[in-house]
């Protein structure tokens, strides 16, 4: 099967990377560590801003926005993987099928990720908001401020969310966003 994906050089896009057969990998500190330097290795070496990010145990979503004149989040998301996925304990890595096996893949990550491209100032505040509500909606936290891994803390420091946002109830998606 042939996956189309949009590509627009300088866009922004949101992410979701899952584990492989959703193993709960993001539960340990040293393991997000793992991660994080993934995302820096990466980063130096092909520049992207994380815009916003959430790290739950079995999945992660993101906003990117790429540098002018380059689309090419595939890449980034082939080298994230693949440094995070060497870099990991082998206690965290599952038994390779002959696919995985003659394609030289560790059973760390599903193959594919989802993307979706940032439409406009509307559809990053509802994406944004989404990925700083989903440990709540998931069950791990009864406030997005109770959940570390997230970008919701920066943006608490920078003024766009008051600390007790999402702590008052059920916060609503627009287009079916947040149907996982």
């Amino acid at each position: 099967m042939q996956y189309r994906r949009a590509k627009t050089a300088g866009a922004t896009y949101f992410f979701t990377a899952v584990t492989y057969q959703r193993q709960q990998l993001f539960h340990q500190p040293e393991i997000v560590a793992l991660l994080r330097s993934a995302f820096r290795t990466v980063k130096a070496r092909f520049p992207f801003t994380i815009d916003a990010i959430v790290v739950l145990p079995d999945h992660l979503h993101c906003i990117w926005t790429l540098p002018e004149g380059d689309a090419d989040f595939s890449k980034r998301w082939r080298f994230i993987k693949s440094e995070f996925s060497r870099s990991c304990p082998d206690t965290y890595k599952r038994q390779r099928s002959a696919s995985r096996l003659r394609k030289g893949e560790q059973a760390i990550w599903q193959r594919r990720f989802w993307e979706h491209q940032i439409r406009d100032e509307r559809d990053f505040a509802q994406h944004v908001d989404y990925i700083h509500y989903n440990p709540v909606s998931h069950g791990l936290v009864l406030a997005p401020r109770d959940w570390v891994y997230s970008s919701f803390h920066r943006y608490v420091r920078d003024g766009l969310y008051s600390p007790d946002w999402g702590a008052n109830g059920k916060v609503e998606f627009e287009d079916g966003l947040g149907n996982e």
